[in-house]
């Protein structure tokens, strides 16, 4: 079997460290935008992973993940191939937003088109090129304008994504049905396994989740077999699935818990009230479960979703 590992047109031998860059585009000033992608070989054979980030422009912890573990050089495997992508929504990060300048969502934007949007051309040029090269992949989020517990997320009645979970071993593996037009359900056709990264939230660094991140990451290289660094491994719950606890009046939210905390049913875990202390209802849990994911703007209106809570 031929060695030979060539993306784009580019050729990384064994042992080789390059940058391959993609043009996707160009911004209407004509100036062109690059899609870089960082690819890692050992000299030694083994899986090819991928770790991807930036898929929503505003979503800021992966790109900083994939960011430390290549300036520290713990993402250099002693087997197989690391392909690492820090920012595949270029337009998004430029514009600080989850979309593309056509409002699309890439990430439902998949398997893309050449001739298509802009988003489906450069869904197209992930499918084409990117996809074909690996074996699994790890794409890191972020939540939105809830701040979401490291977890990772998967269909956990898929025995290998189970176990690539598993191996990442973040503090909760939720089951995630896979969505039409994801990144994640059109590699899955292909055969190849991607499970989704999420903690923090968008437009902010969370050091919390950034470490989670990292540790995971070097965790699931140790279990491919790829490299042998010593990360601890920590308690892991697998979420069978999970709710949302909402706002019953707008007003002014207060959390009694914080992400991540084990909570009872019945129990009081905020607090809405109006701006002038006329009123405030008080919000109680509904079920047993965790904070998986919990709202920071404190400035809600009625029905705005403030607690995600993890079933068990």
């Amino acid at each position: 079997m031929s060695d030979k590992f060539i993306i784009n047109g580019t050729e990384i031998k064994s042992g080789e460290n390059k940058i391959v860059n993609f043009n996707v585009a160009r911004l209407p000033s004509n100036t062109l935008i690059d899609l870089p992608v960082h690819i890692y070989r050992a000299k030694k054979k083994g899986p090819k992973l991928l770790i991807s980030a930036g898929m929503h422009g505003d979503e800021l912890n992966g790109l900083e993940i994939i960011r430390r573990l290549i300036v520290e050089n713990r993402i250099k495997p002693t087997r197989g191939t690391i392909v690492a992508v820090p920012i595949i929504n270029i337009y998004g990060f430029l514009l600080n937003s989850r979309y593309l300048p056509d409002g699309k969502d890439l990430n439902r934007s998949f398997p893309g088109i050449k001739s298509g949007s802009l988003a489906a051309r450069i869904a197209h040029t992930v499918m084409k090129n990117i996809l074909p090269i690996v074996d699994f992949g790890v794409d890191f989020h972020t939540g939105g304008a809830n701040k979401n517990y490291p977890q990772i997320r998967c269909d956990i009645n898929d025995e290998k994504n189970l176990e690539l979970a598993k191996a990442f071993n973040a503090p909760f593996i939720i089951n995630s049905n896979l969505r039409d037009g994801s990144f994640r359900k059109e590699a899955q056709k292909k055969g190849k396994r991607i499970i989704v990264y999420e903690g923090g939230e968008s437009l902010n660094f969370d050091e919390f989740s950034i470490r989670e991140g990292i540790k995971g990451t070097i965790r699931l290289m140790n279990h491919l077999g790829m490299t042998r660094r010593s990360v601890r491994k920590s308690k892991n719950i697998v979420i069978s699935s999970s709710s949302w606890s909402r706002a019953p009046k707008s007003g002014l939210f207060r959390s009694y818990v914080s992400y991540g905390d084990n909570i009872s049913m019945h129990q009081k875990i905020g607090s809405v009230s109006d701006p002038f202390g006329n009123e405030e209802n008080k919000i109680k849990s509904k079920t047993d479960g965790y904070i998986i994911g919990l709202r920071s703007n404190p400035i809600v209106n009625r029905g705005d979703a403030l607690f995600n809570i993890g079933l068990i």
